[in-house]
């Protein structure tokens, strides 16, 4: 590979808005690339230049929505993935800020599928060298499903930017809406406190769930007369942040906020998330909040930009360098 020569970066017809901006930070143009629909519902992709010997990276988040379903695009990446290896491109990175199928990383049931590393040999197969994503579900499972390299980045950075102003004025604690977000919730607390300077408390909602359905009524931890930020991975129906937040108010919380880097918006969350006792969500755009469209939640959201993130993680993976930095932890 050829360290002088710049990369290039493609970004896939449904993921084009942010790979545009991911190219503008990275200091790139978007790369060409053709995109062909079949009357049969085939289709192909290829790149509209030459890869060969070239550092290459693909930008497509994989979500569902009405116009493509999340393996509709898992398929296409997976195929331009392969074609670009085939032109014969030195290396081919896949920047996935949203990685569908990464809550199905374990046997929960008898005969359950282990979807994630299922995933992990679909992107090996096709003879992708790198894949980046955002803020998984959980990091053990995807870090140790992937034989090909893998790399990951949180969008903690973003939101203790925007929540420094809010929470240096009064009293606030960081709660996890569950146990098995405790450490992601520990870790923005501990960073958001260190850029305050000041110490700041934490909390935990009791969360129980059986055959879909949600239990628990119980925040441990000081709220009253406090103001809380709910920290989590992803809304999808929106229940069990709209759990949490009742629960703070019902223990005296002046004020509920929340952040998750990925909005589904899945089910009924347009109307889950009106509940007053949310003031407001924070996001990131690794899926576009389509669901929320023109709903009267949609007035409660604020959409962070990834784009500087992602485009700093190319610069960085193509000149060999580390992005450790981007992700560590604060002692």
């Amino acid at each position: 590979m050829n360290w002088d020569t710049p990369p290039l970066l493609f970004a896939l017809g449904a993921t084009r808005a942010l790979g545009e901006r991911v190219a503008a930070r990275a200091g790139l143009p978007l790369a060409a690339l053709e995109e062909r629909e079949f009357e049969d519902g085939e289709h192909k992709t290829r790149p509209l230049e030459s890869v060969r010997g070239r550092d290459v990276y693909v930008v497509q988040s994989l979500y569902g929505e009405p116009s493509a379903s999340v393996n509709d695009k898992l398929c296409r990446l997976l195929f331009f993935v392969g074609a670009l290896k085939d032109a014969g491109a030195a290396r081919v990175t896949v920047l996935a800020p949203y990685l569908c199928y990464a809550r199905k990383d374990r046997k929960t049931k008898p005969r359950d599928p282990v979807t994630t590393r299922y995933l992990a040999e679909l992107f090996e197969a096709v003879g992708s060298d790198c894949v980046v994503t955002v803020d998984v579900h959980n990091l053990a499972a995807y870090q140790n499903s992937f034989r090909c390299r893998t790399e990951h980045l949180e969008a903690r950075p973003l939101f203790v930017d925007h929540f420094a102003a809010l929470a240096a004025q009064g009293d606030w604690v960081v709660v996890s809406p569950d146990a098995g977000g405790v450490k992601r919730a520990a870790a923005f607390r501990r960073a958001l406190a260190q850029r305050l300077g000041r110490a700041l408390d934490s909390g935990l909602m009791e969360k129980r769930r059986s055959g879909g359905v949600l239990s628990g009524a119980r925040c441990y931890g000081e709220v009253r007369g406090r103001g809380v930020i709910v920290i989590d991975d992803l809304v999808s129906s929106g229940a069990t942040l709209v759990r949490t937040a009742r629960a703070c108010r019902a223990q005296g919380a002046r004020a509920v906020y929340a952040a998750a880097t990925h909005g589904l918006f899945a089910a009924n969350a347009a109307e889950t998330l009106c509940d007053p006792a949310l003031d407001r969500l924070v996001v990131c755009n690794t899926v576009p909040p389509l669901r929320l469209a023109g709903s009267p939640a949609a007035a409660k959201l604020t959409v962070l930009d990834l784009a500087p993130l992602l485009g700093e993680c190319v610069r960085r993976l193509h000149e060999g360098g580390s992005i450790v930095e981007l992700t560590e932890l604060p002692e």
